[in-house]
């Protein structure tokens, strides 16, 4: 029986994963990623409920199938996208459910979060997800909606549903030690600005970041960081690449970069 809304009493984190942590910049979904994620959940999950924003359905497709197409490449990858995300939340739950940890799945659009009755909807779901154990693994509905595939790789999307669910921090996972400075990308010295509020100074630092497999470089992460900053919601970049990312964030024992309230 599921139980009602109600305030666990735990920090909550969204957690957004770009394809490249997925991927571990390779051609496809790493095993060894996934099971690192949710070994860290399961270790957090007496002080923490987990929500999660992943990318990465058109990367899963990629390993199965080469469409051919008459129409747009756009809907090549709509395509991809409805042929991955089966499998893509297959590969989570394998993995999750063997530490004892359970997942759901939710599609979300951009214009979901236009509506006030879309917004209360996707709050109260999520929120009886959260309270009954579930972790809600978020993404954007490919196939109906092209701005994850265009723009930001599901940055803005996570910075949407952090302030909608009123979490009390937004984690970007990705493949740097958070923000450089632009002096030390310049000198490939490739220094970490470990905490700041002043978004403006972030957005004159960052250079073109575009990875291998994801589309949303630093620049939608530093969108996304603004958004959460509006909704008061510390933000940190962290290396996603890395074994223990998030216990290691948390306990402050690697490099990475918190953007915090004003």
């Amino acid at each position: 029986m599921f139980l009602a809304m109600g305030k666990s009493g735990k920090k909550r984190i969204l957690l957004k994963i770009g394809s490249n942590v997925l991927t571990k910049e390779t051609n496809q979904i790493s095993r060894g990623k996934l099971e690192d994620i949710a070994r860290q959940i399961a270790s957090l999950k007496d002080e923490y409920e987990f929500i999660i924003v992943s990318s990465g359905a058109i990367a899963v497709a990629k390993q199965f199938v080469q469409l051919e197409s008459n129409g747009k490449p756009i809907n090549v990858k709509q395509a991809l996208a409805s042929i991955g995300q089966p499998h893509l939340m297959r590969i989570f739950h394998e993995n999750f459910w063997e530490l004892g940890l359970l997942t759901s799945q939710c599609l979300l659009s951009y214009s979901d979060f236009k509506e006030e009755e879309s917004k209360t909807n996707i709050k109260n779901t999520i929120n009886v997800l959260v309270k009954n154990n579930y972790i809600p693994i978020i993404n954007e509905n490919d196939t109906v909606a092209t701005d994850e595939i265009k723009f930001g790789d599901n940055d803005k999307l996570s910075a949407l549903a952090a302030a909608l669910l009123k979490v009390d921090m937004l984690i970007i996972a990705t493949n740097t030690n958070g923000i450089y400075t632009k002096e030390s990308i310049e000198a490939r010295g490739f220094q970490t600005i470990k905490e700041t509020s002043n978004i403006e100074v972030l957005k004159t630092q960052i250079q073109n970041a575009i990875s291998m497999h994801g589309t949303g470089g630093m620049t939608t992460k530093i969108d996304a960081a603004e958004i959460a900053q509006k909704a008061n919601i510390e933000t940190w970049i962290v290396n996603g690449l890395n074994d223990n990312f998030i216990v290691n964030a948390i306990n402050n024992t690697s490099k990475f970069t918190k953007i915090i309230l004003k």
